[in-house]
């Protein structure tokens, strides 16, 4: 849809206006949508900006919260694992995890596998795959390069994977397809208030355009993540008190000629014993993730060589063999998990990843916490909390439908094979585009887009220009930045190559080598001045030279 017709339909009234698009307000979104409420839901930057795109990238029940007891949480998790593997198949993948047991480790390989049993228990043993114990044998057979030194076996289980950024992206776009107005790079800069001075509306600017208006809604829901003190606080109308511990999360990348991995690996750092994984991503690894206090500026975290030191230090700890350097360092990332504690001498690693919902004096409904996991759940939770708040003041004058967020598929996962073929799906894509991608291609659009890769395919049998590679070495498409345009409300260079794709962490040149050219048809697109295009471009350059500042800090 067209920018400026999203912009003027902001300027209708609402039942919930949600602040935040990353994956809470995303989830919030499209339960409210799929209610039947009269939506909107804005993010002064890009659609999964901060954290969303920026953790772990894994679906996972929390198999370390056992240690803390949080029973509920892990059975919580582990249920909502089970239904986005349904209703995203295409995002949400399993994934092979391999807790290795030393001699120096805290626990042995019998409290290990009780740990298992009781894991797949909790999922009602309908976890991707049931768990098995590895030998030492077994060890070298399926992960030639871990650490074998004091090894007294291992357990293998399964979680999953999953693209936190499309993940993001998918449910706002679905939320849209149920009447939701979605927005990105629109700012809420204050509040409207009624005559008992609850909130009636927000103030908005529109930051590409500097244009500012007021919206009325019967009630805001504050999904801002680690942004969401800021957001209580906006025009001075909050409490002054932090309900907010962030903590900051950093992941490196590797290729896989010199970290070959087939599952996923969970480490203890040979440090402080703090839980990190090394994870296999197509031709590359990542590794992650550090857990500090941070105090400054959300959009301003980013690796420091601090951070990066202590991961490579761990990964070569668990695989000797690697021999990993600073230079092998392809890219990094740093989120910022919103952890809410009130206990501010509590080590960061034990806060617990339990989410909050809370209603100010003013009506403004907060939400913070959480897990990627979880975050339909939480979506649905803060919209009860909505429609709640609605009731108590007369604001909601309709009966809102039953939402089927649970078993009604995103958008690309509408149409998919039951039998979960990957590889047959990207058959039928490279068939569809009349064999003008090559088969890598085909796969790539498969496993980004789900059945949408049809459209994409399509789009290359009628301008046969857009099967042009981006980058030497990579399989994305130029058909990729027309249909980030136009089907996925990609504004910036940073977010097709940061968030639509991700080739700002997967390409040896971070997108470098190609930003011109998406920076050429995104301004044919979108019709940007050459003074628009050269901003986007320098922005871009500013970004990654951001991410790659632990190398000179």
């Amino acid at each position: 849809m067209n920018r400026s017709k999203i912009i003027e339909q902001l300027k209708s009234s609402f039942d919930v206006f949600i602040i935040g698009g990353g994956i809470t307000g995303a989830g919030a979104a499209r339960d409210a949508a799929h209610r039947g409420l009269k939506t909107a839901v804005v993010d002064m930057n890009d659609f999964a900006y901060g954290t969303s795109s920026r953790s772990s990238k894994l679906v996972h029940g929390g198999l370390r919260y056992l240690e803390n007891a949080e029973f509920s949480l892990v059975f919580e998790s582990v249920s909502e694992r089970r239904i986005l593997m349904n209703i995203a198949p295409h995002l949400v993948n399993p994934c092979g995890f391999i807790f290795p047991v030393y001699k120096s480790s805290r626990r042995g390989v019998f409290a290990i596998n009780v740990g298992m049993w009781l894991y797949d228990g909790l999922s009602l043993f309908r976890s991707p795959k049931m768990h098995r114990s590895l030998s030492k044998k077994d060890i070298v057979k399926e992960e030639p390069m871990l650490n074998r030194n004091e090894f007294r076996g291992a357990s293998l289980y399964y979680d999953c994977a999953t693209d936190d950024a499309r993940l993001t992206l998918e449910t706002l776009l679905d939320a849209e397809a149920h009447g939701a107005v979605v927005a990105n790079y629109v700012r809420v800069i204050g509040f409207v208030r009624d005559a008992q001075q609850n909130i009636s509306g927000v103030k908005l600017k529109d930051e590409i355009t500097g244009e500012e208006w007021e919206t009325m809604t019967s009630t805001v829901i504050n999904a801002t993540g680690p942004w969401s003190d800021r957001t209580r606080d906006i025009e001075g109308r909050g409490d002054g008190k932090q309900r907010l511990r962030p903590t900051k999360g950093v992941h490196i990348v590797v290729d896989t000629s010199k970290l070959k991995l087939n599952n996923a690996i969970v480490c203890f750092h040979p440090e402080d014993g703090r839980v990190l994984f090394a994870i296999p991503w197509g031709d590359r690894s990542y590794i992650g993730t550090t857990d500090t206090d941070y105090s400054g500026d959300p959009k301003d975290v980013y690796a420091s060589t601090e951070d990066v030191s202590y991961l490579l230090d761990a990964a070569n700890f668990y695989f000797p063999l690697a021999k990993l350097e600073m230079s092998d360092v392809i890219a990094t990332w740093a989120g910022l998990r919103p952890l809410v504690s009130d206990e501010a001498s509590e080590d960061e690693s034990k806060i617990s990843r339990e989410h909050e919902v809370r209603v100010d004096k003013d009506l403004l409904i907060t939400i913070a916490g959480g897990k990627l996991t979880t975050y339909r759940k939480m979506g649905a939770e803060v919209v009860d909390k909505a429609i709640e708040v609605m009731r108590t003041i007369g604001r909601l004058n309709k009966k809102p439908q039953t939402a089927n967020t649970a078993s009604e598929p995103l958008l690309g996962a509408i149409g998919w094979s039951e039998d979960d073929d990957h590889q047959a799906i990207a058959q039928t894509v490279l068939e569809f585009s009349n064999d003008l991608i090559s088969r890598d291609t085909a796969e790539l659009l498969t496993n980004t887009y789900g059945m949408r890769a049809l459209d994409i395919a399509q789009m290359v049998v009628t301008d046969q220009a857009l099967a042009q590679l981006l980058t030497p070495g990579r399989h994305e498409i130029l058909a990729q930045v027309d249909f980030g345009v136009k089907k996925e409300l990609a504004t910036t260079i940073c977010d097709f190559l940061v968030r639509r794709t991700q080739i700002y962490f997967r390409d040896f040149s971070q997108g470098l080598d190609c930003c011109e050219l998406v920076a050429n048809r995104m301004q044919q697109l979108l019709g940007w001045t050459p003074e628009r295009k050269q901003k986007e471009l320098e922005d871009y350059r500013l970004e990654v030279s951001r991410g790659r500042a632990w190398q000179v800090d």
